[in-house]
């Protein structure tokens, strides 16, 4: 494996999507895995979007989804992968779960979400394809406001960290610089 598995954490606008995808210039061919979906009549998520598109080498396929699981697991196509963003799928999750609701996230919606996210951080521990992720770094922010909020910070939190343990390299971004966290093992 050319790339270890690598997590790269930072917060909003850090830097940590452009660090991602230049830890895969040289390669031709690399799997863009965008987990954020549209928004319609939202032009400013748009734009977002747009401006990451055209970051990216023409070369590199992207595929919108959030089956993670699927794309790790994929033994058929050689090409490294870069999943932006674990939040956002994570998001999606919550959405899909019901999560976001008190008295759903108490009945199942906690042990669905956490269902989910086991599997994500299994998949990412037993992939064979070069994966860099991009997450969020939520430990060092405010704390929300909302219990929804709350839940999902403290999620997101636990996420990072089963990936970062399965992971064989971890960076943080911190405006626009690059610190490791988990150096690979040489």
């Amino acid at each position: 494996m050319a790339l270890p598995r690598t997590l790269i954490l930072g917060g909003a606008r850090s830097g940590k999507s452009t660090r991602a995808e230049q830890l895969f210039a040289g390669h031709d061919d690399v799997l863009y895995v965008a987990t954020s979906g549209t928004r319609e009549g939202d032009p400013e998520w748009a734009q977002r979007v747009d401006l990451h598109r055209e970051r990216r080498p023409a070369s590199w396929r992207t595929a919108e989804t959030c089956d993670l699981v699927a794309v790790l697991d994929d033994r058929s196509d050689p090409a490294p992968v870069l999943i932006d963003c674990l939040a956002l799928w994570l998001t999606t999750v919550m959405d899909e779960c019901g999560a976001w609701d008190d008295a759903v996230w108490a009945a199942d919606g906690e042990r669905a979400v956490q269902r989910r996210c086991d599997g994500l951080a299994e998949a990412w521990r037993l992939t064979r394809r070069q994966v860099v992720a991009v997450s969020n770094e939520v430990g060092m922010g405010v704390v929300p406001a909302t219990a929804a909020g709350r839940r999902f910070r403290d999620t997101l939190g636990r996420l990072n960290m089963a990936v970062a343990e399965a992971s064989e390299r971890v960076l943080l971004v911190v405006a626009g610089q690059v610190l490791t966290i988990k150096p690979p093992s040489v």
